[in-house]
């Protein structure tokens, strides 16, 4: 695929390349030193970096030396094991973990939380079901979750406060599709000869992710289970219906730029500049938008259908900490997977303003307050964790996404509508599904 290298694109790159390189050298290049293996962008990688050397000055008897992934983490990740050099402690994503448990890759953390009860009761009643479950294969619990990443919406407080409306503030008290279309048609504004000036809405995440988002608040699962699901609900009539109301945002009503129009704009830039007023995205962002002087933004949660609710949910989102099982470490691996979603962990990680925690002794801390300073709707945050949803863990997520990816983007380019999913593209995901049972 060609692309066009920005000169933001090189610096990112150049940082990166350099913090990493920065990185490699954490503890040493010892050969007993715990591998820790992850990918992040430069400011997320900084974060890592200090928990790693808190970590350190509290346990200087276990040396920490990291490896940064690259564009392709899982294929990276079987690699090295394939090899005979599996990392020790392996970052894990919601989507791609199960296949690593499923080939016997990934130590059961049992192993470690049933020799520590009291440890384990205090996680479990500390944490958020949603995300630690996300990370349970087969009765096994693969990883513990180290952030919650799920989605909402960024917006505008000027372009709200001109266009006089308010958005709710928690995830109890969602709008509807009916009040979020009104209001992102308001905020739409066009140049005389038709050209969009400034868009209600735009979306910086995956967008037929994002669609799925719109479809299980209109009342459905995307994926039932969302653990090893048996079956795509996709051809739910409430799930297309959902999905259909986010498509056309675009094709019908025009308050989101088109497929085509993603091409060449940026939704970060669009919403950094003021020519967005709303943003669908995630805390990745966050450090993004709180450095832009001038831009004056919240946060608000995502719409509920007329067959949702009563209140909103999003996405699980969360990454986890997982050990490898042919670790010649595991002792000491456990000791920085511990610590790192551990209450001490997570109160660094909640001060950092990087990541949201998963405890709920980090995430109401004064830290995690001070870090979001700008923020009025603090609680989208804090009670994001309670509203996430899985969509779906399965060890044949690469086949089944590729069959999602193109079905939903006809949708999405308006070249057919999301009740004929239930057709073709239901029937081969539920296919692949089968299989992997």
């Amino acid at each position: 695929m060609n692309r066009t290298v920005t000169r933001r694109t090189l610096l990112r790159s150049a940082a990166a390349a350099s913090l990493a390189a920065a990185m490699s050298g954490c503890g040493g290049g010892d050969d007993d030193a715990v591998t820790f293996f992850f990918q992040a962008r430069p400011e997320e990688a900084r974060s890592r970096l200090h928990i790693i050397d808190e970590f350190r000055r509290r346990r200087p008897d276990i040396k920490i030396r990291t490896i940064m992934s690259g564009p392709d983490p899982l294929q990276q990740m079987l690699t090295y094991c394939a090899g005979g050099k599996c990392p020790d402690v392996l970052m894990s994503w919601e989507l791609l973990y199960a296949g690593l448990a499923e080939r016997g890759v990934l130590v059961d953390l049992r192993e470690f939380l049933d020799r520590d009860p009291q440890y384990a009761a205090q996680l479990h009643e500390d944490g958020y079901a949603p995300l630690r479950d996300t990370f349970r294969w087969r009765g096994g619990q693969y990883a513990l979750p180290e952030q919650w990443s799920g989605v909402f919406l960024y917006y505008n407080r000027k372009l709200f406060a001109e266009a006089g409306i308010q958005p709710p503030a928690r995830w109890s008290e969602a709008w509807s599709f009916t009040e979020f279309l009104a209001a992102a048609t308001a905020l739409t504004h066009h140049e005389s000869g038709g050209r969009t000036q400034q868009w209600g809405f735009v979306d910086a995440w995956v967008p037929y992710f994002s669609a799925a988002c719109f479809g299980m608040n209109n009342g459905a699962e995307w994926f039932s289970p969302p653990v090893q699901p048996v079956r795509t609900n996709i051809g739910d009539p409430r799930f297309a219906e959902g999905l259909q109301f986010y498509a056309d945002l675009a094709v019908r009503h025009g308050v989101a730029p088109t497929v085509a129009d993603r091409q060449s704009v940026s939704a970060q830039d669009l919403f950094r500049n003021g020519k967005a007023a709303m943003l669908m995205g995630g805390h990745w962002l966050y450090s993004e938008f709180t450095g832009h002087g001038g831009l004056d933004f919240d946060v608000t949660v995502l719409p509920v259908g007329p067959h949702g609710g009563p209140g909103a949910i999003t996405d699980v989102g969360s990454t986890g900490l997982a050990i490898a099982a042919a670790s010649p470490r595991r002792e000491q691996a456990w000791e920085f997977v511990k610590f790192a979603t551990g209450p001490e962990g997570q109160a660094l990680i909640a001060a950092s303003g990087l990541f949201v925690p998963v405890l709920k002794s980090a995430m109401y801390t004064t830290g995690f307050a001070d870090a979001h300073r700008g923020i009025r709707n603090l609680e989208v945050f804090t009670e994001g964790p309670a509203n996430s949803r899985q969509m779906a863990v399965t060890p044949q997520w690469g086949k089944v996404e590729a069959l999602l990816e193109r079905g939903c983007n006809r949708v999405l380019r308006g070249a057919a509508t999301a009740d004929s999913l239930g057709g073709r593209t239901a029937s081969d995901i539920d296919a692949v599904l089968r299989a992997a049972t």
